[in-house]
């Protein structure tokens, strides 16, 4: 038992030595981050964009405005006009009879 004892009181120091070095690894990328200018830490420091009640207000009823244009004048939007296609009956035979003939190839291969 003292075996295992000593086996894990290494184990577990050496889990300290490797979070350490995980640490100052940590620290080297965000500093070289912070010099390139890919960092996360340019965007912390980056103000969020700050919008005013008024001129929330604004967008919302220019917004409105919009959908009503778009409803007034039966307009469907871009994103809604992208249906279901449907294919014609001939195509669907046309289809079914190249799967049967490719299936007819397949068995007629086995034999």
């Amino acid at each position: 038992m003292p075996n295992l004892e000593n086996a894990l009181q290494e184990l577990r120091e050496e889990q300290k030595q490797a979070q350490l070095r995980a640490e100052k690894l940590y620290q080297a990328i965000s500093v070289i981050e912070s010099l390139n200018g890919t960092g996360v830490s340019r965007k912390a420091t980056r103000p969020t964009r700050i919008v005013s009640a008024a001129s929330r207000r604004k967008m919302a009823q220019a917004q409105r405005a919009r959908w009503a244009r778009v409803k007034a004048h039966n307009v469907i939007p871009i994103a809604s006009r992208r249906g279901k296609h449907t294919i014609s009956a001939a195509g669907r035979k046309r289809i079914a009879a190249a799967q049967r003939a490719r299936w007819a190839k397949v068995k007629a291969a086995k034999k």
